[in-house]
């Protein structure tokens, strides 16, 4: 059995996953990116905290592991926005600045704009894990 949220717990997790679409669709569109992070970044804490706090009191494996993927789904989503802020303001360049301009080319290579492949994982997985979690409830629900 799922614990169910309350109406402000499913409202504030309503309100992160549509605060994460608006976030990322206006920063792909360049409509000020300087603060479309910050509302992806918060929709995705807001979306994850509800998310997690949502727990399964049962004992089949196989939904456990589900949200298991689910948490990890969710974390993604929550390092995604780390990174758009980072695409935005650059807060990890200091990290790569060891060695002059290879230190800039580094960050380069590995941290700028890599959000877009954390996230792309993280929708990946939250779709396979919600498609997967509703039928196999329905199963226990059933038996």
């Amino acid at each position: 059995m799922m614990k169910t949220m309350n109406k402000w717990q499913n409202a504030i997790y309503l309100s992160g996953g549509l605060l994460m679409v608006v976030g990322a669709g206006c920063y792909c569109f360049l409509l000020w990116q300087q603060v479309m992070c910050w509302i992806f970044l918060f929709g995705a804490c807001m979306f994850a905290i509800m998310q997690m706090m949502q727990t399964y009191e049962g004992n089949d494996p196989t939904i456990k592991r589900l949200k298991r993927i689910q948490s990890i789904a969710d974390i993604f989503f929550i390092l995604s926005g780390m990174l758009m802020v980072d695409t935005v303001y650059h807060v990890l360049v200091s990290l790569f600045d060891s060695n002059m301009s290879a230190g800039y080319y580094t960050y380069i290579e590995y941290v700028y704009n890599k959000w877009v492949v954390l996230l792309l994982i993280a929708a990946i997985l939250e779709v396979y894990t919600t498609l997967r979690l509703d039928s196999e409830l329905k199963k226990t629900k059933n038996t």
